[in-house]
Parts: C-alpha cells; structure tokens; sequence
C-alpha cells in the first residue's frame, strides 16, 4: 500500500484528528508540515481551494476534509475498526462528529481555546469579549456531548470510534483553559473521557510539537 502523506498545520486539531486515525490504524505516514497560514497561500489552494487542513494524499489520490479522512482510512487499512457495526451507534458517531465540526470547533476551540491557549504563544491579543460571548455556547456543547457519552468509556460504547477521534483534539485541549473549569466541573464522565484520549498512546505521539518534529 502507498504510504501516507498528511499535509496539515501540527498545532491544528484537525490535522491532529487526521493524524489519530492513521496512527490508531497502524499505517505508515509521513508529516508535511505547514506554517500557520500556509494553507491560503495559492500552491496549496490548487489543490484545497477552501484552504483549510488537512489534506491527504495516498499515491496519486487525495483528499480533503478531515471526517472524509478518517473515514477513508478506516476503510482501506487493515486494523481495529473504528466504525461501529450497529447502525444505532454508527449515527451517534455521526451525530458527535457533526456536533463537533458544527458546535464545538467554532464556540469552544474558536471561540475560547484559541485565544487563551494559541494566541499568547503567536503574541495576538486575546480577545476577552469572545471568549466571554462564547461561554454560554460552549456550555451547550459540553452539556449535550456528556448528555451523548453517558457514562460509556467511549461515544459509541465500548470501543473507540472516528467521533472519539475527531473530538479528542478540541476537548482535550479546552480542558486547559480556566473556563473549562466551570463547564466541565459537573461532567465527571465526560471529564474521566477526557483523560482516557489524552493519555491513549496514539494521542501522545501525534501532538502538535510531536507532528512538527517528526515532520518531513
């Protein structure tokens, strides 16, 4: 089989859901790093015109949009599935991962983790008033995703899924910032959730300064 080649921001969480796949399903890739920004530069809109990451290439085939990533490779790759049998949990995989590009990503990772953990280290000022505005939205995802998992080890069950993946990089990192403290205080599960991917061997090794360094 071709080997992968992922092209993404390290720091982003999609590339970082992209990358989660691949390592759950044992494949053999390789990080083309990309600058933050590099993905609105022309060479790359050749070939993402809506210049968003990652991008996937296997041979000559590639592929945008990180759910059409996972679920690609999920597929083609021998290993643990990563897609539920039963069609009850398929949909609520395909629930989370929608919840999670819909509702999560703009009012939690945009919305609150950027400023409070990405802009400091860029030397952008942190928006307070939209990390403030943001709050009650956030709480709403939160407060559905723990409603979702129940007290399941994971979103569909007993065995990890490509919604696990795909929410892993935004919650795990929103559980840094100081208003995580208060949304996510009453969701034990949730929290407990939260541990369980950030300490996974597969999360460790594609975390942003893991994939920047590993990068070709």
């Amino acid at each position: 089989m071709s080997e992968f080649v992922l092209h993404g921001v390290p720091a982003s969480p999609y590339t970082h859901a992209a990358a989660l796949g691949l390592e759950e399903k044992g494949a053999h890739y390789r990080i083309a790093a990309m600058a933050p920004h590099e993905e609105k530069l022309p060479a790359y809109l050749k070939r993402h015109p809506f210049g968003r990451v990652p991008l996937l290439v296997h041979g000559d085939f590639e592929l945008y949009e990180t759910q059409a990533i996972l679920r690609y490779v999920d597929r083609i790759v021998s290993g643990p599935a990563l897609t539920p049998r039963d069609a009850k949990a398929e949909a609520r995989m395909n629930q989370i991962c929608g919840i999670t590009d819909w509702y999560v990503m703009p009012h939690i990772s945009i919305g609150i983790s950027f400023d409070r953990l990405v802009a400091p280290m860029l030397g952008l000022p942190v928006d307070e008033a939209k990390i403030t505005a943001s709050i009650p939205r956030a709480a709403t995802c939160i407060d559905e995703v723990a409603r979702l998992l129940g007290d399941r080890p994971f979103v569909t069950g007993e065995s990890l899924s490509l919604a696990d993946l795909l929410l892993a990089p935004h919650l795990v990192f929103f559980a840094r910032t100081p208003e995580s403290v208060a949304i996510l205080g009453p969701h034990r599960a949730l929290r407990t959730w939260i541990e369980r991917m950030a300490t996974r061997p597969s999360f460790q090794a594609t975390m942003p300064e893991t994939l920047a360094a590993k990068a070709v």
